[in-house]
């Protein structure tokens, strides 16, 4: 009878140390020191399947590529007119935050609204290829519940409007 009474606690406290675990910022974890574009690639997709990238198929041995596969972003034109657009869409996302944003590439932070995971997001334009290539990826957790390619096919919708 004491072990269903603990059980039971257990059950009733663990959301809640978890909800107010993420509300102090507990479960935001640290941005990698490693992003960016790095000889005309961004980092390589995670190790568990909570990311997404449209260089997956630069790693043809990585053990997530068939999860984080994603195709970049197309545009016609002027490249840089299409990563500035690109940062507008990035900057109306709710709890996204742009945080580095130069002529060819564009990093934001986005979080999510009750637990407060963070997620980064890169974008990197490449004018040869007519490309932006993406990465986003969860900091912490073994699985993202396809959050990171919701919010990458979510940009790309909107990108490819007008």
């Amino acid at each position: 009878m004491k072990t269903l009474w603990f059980v039971g606690l257990v059950v009733i406290l663990l959301p809640a140390v978890v909800f107010f675990a993420g509300q102090f910022g507990m479960l935001k974890g640290k941005a990698p020191g490693d992003l960016g574009v790095h000889n005309g690639r961004l980092k390589p997709p995670s190790n568990t399947p909570n990311s997404v990238s449209s260089q997956a198929g630069l790693y043809p041995e990585h053990p997530q590529r068939g999860y984080a596969d994603i195709s970049p972003l197309h545009y016609q034109g002027d490249g840089a007119s299409a990563l500035r657009k690109l940062a507008d869409i990035v900057r109306a996302l709710p709890a996204t935050t742009v945080v580095t944003e130069t002529s060819d590439y564009l990093y934001a932070q986005s979080t999510t609204p009750t637990l407060k995971f963070t997620d980064d997001v890169e974008f990197w334009l490449n004018p040869a290829e007519q490309v932006i290539h993406v990465r986003s990826a969860s900091r912490i957790g073994r699985k993202d519940f396809a959050v990171n390619r919701a919010r990458v096919e979510s940009i790309r919708a909107q990108f490819e409007k007008n």
